[in-house]
């Protein structure tokens, strides 16, 4: 994508290469976590992520040795990249969404989302991962939360978004009113229950680089801000953080889990 080409909301074209390269993974515990909610080993399990983008979080469910792992996603630049880099994990890629994922019924044990469900329709969504989910299995949907107050530095290159568009909505990242209602919607829904909160904390010590290149992952942001905003942005962040080599980013992983019910 160019500098003069317009983003346009949950689109990632043009993305994917900056996803793959820069983007962190999530909390090994919260993934342990919800290993011990399947009550199975997962060498007996099938595991599908939904929303896939580059199979970050794919390729942890692969690590986890299930039966089968498969990854759904939309979009044809994600999906390559992904394909590209899970080769030899075992993964299965299929095109499809969270609302049509094209997976048989009742074909998975564990269906996740993964810094993706902020972009689904809630009641086809749930409704389709019903659907393919075995009775108690487990829907989980997840995102990766800077912990912005463990580091001021961080705080401040992020408050700048709002300097340049006030009203910014950020949901990338797990935050937002789409997760700070997610509890009650899904305690709601007559389909599933045991609802359950999980949050693992991790320190990753990231090159400016890679950091600066995390941005440049981030649609909602890209795509609000327009192309002019976020190049200032981005400037401003490399000035920022111009001194420095490294820097340490604290991510909070949250999930929420729930069971189909029988």
């Amino acid at each position: 994508m160019t500098d003069t080409q317009a983003m346009r909301l949950g689109d990632f074209t043009g993305l994917a290469e900056n996803y793959s390269a820069y983007r962190s993974g999530y909390s090994p515990a919260v993934r342990a976590a919800i290993l011990g909610l399947l009550g199975r080993d997962p060498g007996e399990l099938d595991a599908v992520d939904v929303g896939a983008g580059t199979g970050i979080w794919s390729r942890m469910l692969a690590e986890a040795a299930f039966r089968s792992v498969i990854a759904v996603e939309p979009n044809d630049d994600m999906r390559g990249v992904g394909q590209r880099d899970s080769e030899g994990t075992g993964i299965t890629w299929r095109v499809g969404s969270g609302e049509a994922t094209g997976l048989d019924s009742g074909s998975a044990d564990l269906v996740t989302m993964a810094s993706s469900f902020h972009w689904v329709d809630f009641d086809k969504g749930t409704e389709e991962f019903r659907r393919v989910l075995r009775p108690g299995g487990w829907f989980v949907a997840l995102w990766n939360t800077r912990k912005l107050d463990a580091n001021p530095l961080l705080a401040d290159i992020e408050e700048e978004l709002t300097r340049l568009e006030p009203g910014m909505r950020k949901t990338a990242f797990g935050k937002g009113s789409f997760t700070e209602t997610l509890t009650e919607r899904l305690a709601g829904h007559p389909g599933f229950d045991d609802i359950l909160y999980l949050e693992g904390r991790h320190v990753d010590v990231q090159p400016v680089e890679q950091h600066l290149g995390a941005w440049r992952a981030v649609n909602d942001v890209r795509a609000q801000l327009g192309e002019e905003k976020f190049a200032a942005f981005l400037r401003y962040a490399e000035q920022r953080l111009a001194d420095r080599d490294t820097v340490d980013v604290t991510y909070l992983t949250k999930a929420w889990a729930v069971r189909r019910r029988d």
